[in-house]
């Protein structure tokens, strides 16, 4: 009967959570830009649009 790899299990439980962590990370990070960076590319976005349609001629 073959012996069973702990070490090949406790590395896999290892990478597990360090990927649970990492989306944990990326989602809080995405919230937190969510919120403020609506506001901002709200702003960026206006200015930026009226300018191309004036400049370009039809």
């Amino acid at each position: 009967m073959a012996k069973p790899n702990y070490s090949f299990e406790k590395r896999q439980r290892d990478i597990q959570k360090q990927q649970k962590k990492a989306e944990k990370l990326a989602k809080k990070a995405a919230a937190k830009e969510g919120t403020a960076g609506a506001d901002v590319s709200v702003d960026d976005e206006a200015p930026q649009t009226a300018p191309n349609m004036g400049d370009t001629p039809s």
